[in-house]
């Protein structure tokens, strides 16, 4: 029988206002920057999204933090729906799960998912004058990996390098098909949007990849170490032989 996930913890209502309030703000920051660039300050964000300065860092530590929630949003939604994936011999196997997950992520939903997208794609042009930004883009990624490795290990039962390389290369796709859909000018819901992209880019850098060939919860799974052998029963030593083979003392 498959094994079902942890529930995800419930946010309380004070929470959920925060994030809705953090989530407006960057929105407002979004716009501003990929209208701007690195012009845009704190007071701007602020004053535009009708909140006091002081508020404004109370959220968040800089201009840049600000669009975090944004760029977050995508990337939690894909980790937390792989982390309701069950583990398994019934469950599909783990490559598809990645992928289907990535999928529905990129996909905008409906009006708002879409806008948020193209938002994305306006912050990412503006990353090359404003390295600040592209240095917060990277840091959500490297959350993101740091929160698909406890998933992948459930899922998987592989061993930490297995896991941090299937993480590594999972969360490379997402960052990827996400810049290189940023870069042209197809629709967010195209045959070259980014959902399309990701999930070729998932097949690419996770083919191969140990861990992630069969079912989850069986592929990769580390196998048992092998039965020490008795002491004087070693099969290279030969008889009055110390160890590694060297002749024993006195002889």
């Amino acid at each position: 029988m498959p094994t079902e996930p942890a529930p995800l913890p419930r946010l309380s209502l004070t929470e959920r206002r925060k994030a809705e309030t953090q989530l407006e703000i960057a929105r407002t920051a979004a716009a501003l920057f990929a209208e701007r660039g690195a012009a845009v300050t704190a007071e701007e964000i602020a004053r535009t999204s009708g909140v006091s300065l002081r508020t404004f860092y109370r959220y968040f530590r800089t201009k840049e933090d600000a669009v975090v929630p944004l760029l977050a949003t995508g990337v939690r939604r894909w980790v937390d729906d792989l982390a309701a994936s069950p583990a398994g011999p019934d469950a599909a196997p783990l490559r598809e799960a990645l992928e289907r997950a990535a999928r529905r992520a990129l996909t905008p939903a409906d009006a708002p998912a879409a806008e948020s997208l193209r938002r994305t794609r306006g912050l990412l042009r503006a990353m090359p004058g404003a390295p600040a930004l592209r240095a917060v883009w990277h840091r959500v990624h490297h959350d993101a990996e740091e929160a698909l490795m406890p998933v992948l290990e459930r899922l998987t039962g592989a061993g930490p390098l297995e896991v941090r390389l299937a993480a590594a290369a999972a969360n490379t796709a997402m960052r990827v098909a996400v810049e290189q859909w940023a870069a042209g000018g197809e629709a967010p819901d195209g045959p070259q949007g980014p959902a399309e992209l990701v999930a070729r880019s998932m097949r690419a850098l996770t083919a191969g990849l140990p861990g992630l060939t069969g079912k989850p919860g069986r592929a990769g799974a580390r196998k048992p170490a092998a039965r020490a052998r008795k002491p004087g029963h070693t099969a290279e030593r030969r008889h009055g032989d110390g160890p590694a083979g060297t002749e024993r003392p006195g002889r």
